[in-house]
């Protein structure tokens, strides 16, 4: 097997994300497609794949290789071409295929990837078929050889344009056309916001006009990503869209990352609004929504690092907030299981029952340009019933012995009497009756050595003393450490966990 990629290297807990050519190659590509249709779509009895990818130069070859992969195996293919992932799980949504994206999201340009899901956007993960299809796929590369040809012979191959659809059926979602007049900034980082922004916000999919004047920056798609990476999640990459959202004078500034699956909101002063802020908003909205449809009991998933004003925005509006595992996996099949009609993330994924439990930051900015159109004032006086606390932001730092340092901050949550909780990683809350409040998470990285701390409390300095403290107790058994990001800013969230 000399010169074979080892799968293991690059296949995640959720996705696949590898360099190309050197793990990610054509070959590669065919054999995971062809391991994709024999573990999900023969089994689950599909009628076909639908696969679609980004703007990143080795998408369509990749995407191809794939999808003569699934043929080989006797399924029928749906090629969408160029689309965001949200618009890869519409298509697996409205056709009930399962589907493939080809992107590496927000990673540099020498990356490429694939997400992969079951029928109407079920995810596939490690634990849902993901390490089935890795292990088929190697053995496969490697030689192996025994899978009995297809009896009806190879799968064919259709090309539709899903584009307009897509658009259309998040307007059905969300009516913007009663907005007062927005002026929205839109940095799309040379990703594919570029494509979806102007058929859904604008007249680019034969759409009526909305009252939304959109002012494009890095429109163009370039998988090289020549202005700024398209990872909102670092605040270096927002210095772009804060000056022009301060310099047009607009209402709004929206940055999605590079597949467009996610999306990040600064207000007219170019501050950032959390995405737990976010959060909070649509949920609010979507409670809303599914009680004038009928529902009488409303759930809201949120993961263990979302802001504590979210579960208590959730609880005034009379529903009942979940709290889950940070990783769309998690959010998604809780979602499923308590039929919760919306789900957030701190690393702003939002997560809609009508979209098929499936995320789509398209959906959510819509949400917030609707919340912001429908009343007379900025979003910076919307959204302050939503930002209720300081947070810290993820700060990461290097640690071999993750379980030891851990414990090492169990022990000090203990001699505080504070509470304590596994769900995912070590969440410490202070102890009842404290005042101020405060809370956080330390947990480790699923695929580096790190311990990733979120902190949260009432006022800053409370959050500074409490983060400070940590930090000082987890570098103390720590081989090194990364800054802090931006106090207040989008929480880091590199870890698979969310799959972006």
């Amino acid at each position: 097997m000399f010169g074979v990629p080892h799968l293991a290297d690059f296949v995640k807990a959720y996705d696949v994300r590898g360099l190309v050519p050197d793990q990610l190659s054509p070959e590669v590509a065919h054999s995971i497609g062809a391991a994709f249709a024999e573990v999900v779509a023969v089994p689950d009895g599909s009628d076909g794949v639908v696969i679609g990818h980004d703007m990143r130069p080795s998408s369509p070859e990749l995407s191809a290789a794939f999808a003569a992969g699934v043929t080989s195996r006797g399924v029928d293919v749906t090629l969408i071409g160029l689309c965001s992932t949200d618009g890869l799980y519409y298509a697996s949504g409205a056709l009930d295929l399962p589907g493939a994206m080809f992107t590496a999201s927000h990673n540099p340009a020498q990356y490429n990837g694939i997400k992969l899901c079951r029928s109407a956007a079920r995810p596939v993960g490690q634990d849902s078929g993901l390490a089935e299809i890795r292990d088929l796929a190697q053995w496969m590369l490697g030689g192996g050889t025994g899978l009995a040809l297809p009896a009806g012979g190879p799968g064919s191959v259709t090309t539709r344009d899903l584009l307009g659809d897509y658009a259309a059926f998040l307007r059905g979602l969300v009516d913007l056309s009663g907005s007062r007049p927005l002026k929205v900034v839109v940095d799309a980082g040379n990703g594919m916001g570029g494509h979806t922004v102007p058929a859904v916000l604008g007249t680019g999919a034969g759409l009526p006009e909305l009252p939304l004047e959109i002012v494009p920056l890095y429109f163009e798609l370039d998988g090289t990503f020549p202005n700024h990476e398209a990872n909102p999640l670092d605040p270096a990459n927002l210095v772009d869209l804060q000056a022009a959202v301060r310099e047009h004078g607009a209402d709004i500034g929206l940055a999605f990352d590079g597949d467009a699956d996610r999306c990040f909101v600064v207000d007219a002063d170019g501050e950032p609004v959390s995405p737990s802020a976010v959060t909070g908003l649509v949920a609010v909205r979507e409670i809303d929504r599914a009680r004038a449809g009928g529902d009488t009991t409303v759930s809201i998933v949120h993961n263990v690092i979302t802001s504590a004003a979210v579960r208590e925005i959730v609880l005034e509006a009379d529903a009942t907030p979940v709290r889950t595992r940070v990783g769309h996996s998690f959010i998604k099949a809780e979602m499923a299981r308590a039929g919760a009609v919306f789900g957030g993330e701190h690393s702003a994924h939002y997560y809609f029952r009508d979209f098929w439990f499936a995320d789509t930051g398209m959906l959510a900015a819509m949400h917030v340009l609707a919340a912001l159109g429908e009343q007379p004032a900025p979003l910076s006086e919307l959204c302050a019933e939503y930002e209720r606390y300081v947070a810290s932001g993820e700060i990461n730092s290097t640690v071999t012995d993750q379980a030891a340092v851990v414990e090492q901050v169990r022990a000090w949550a203990q001699v505080r009497g504070a509470t304590t909780d596994v769900l995912d990683g070590l969440t410490v809350s202070s102890p009842a009756g404290e005042a101020p409040m405060w809370w956080f998470n330390v947990r480790a990285s699923n695929t580096e050595p790190l311990l990733r701390l979120n902190v949260e409390a009432a006022d800053r300095e409370t959050m500074q003393d409490v983060r400070d403290e940590l930090l000082a107790l987890i570098r103390s058994g720590a081989d090194g450490a990364t800054a802090p990001p931006h106090e207040g800013g989008p929480a880091a969230a590199q870890d698979a966990g969310d799959a972006s």
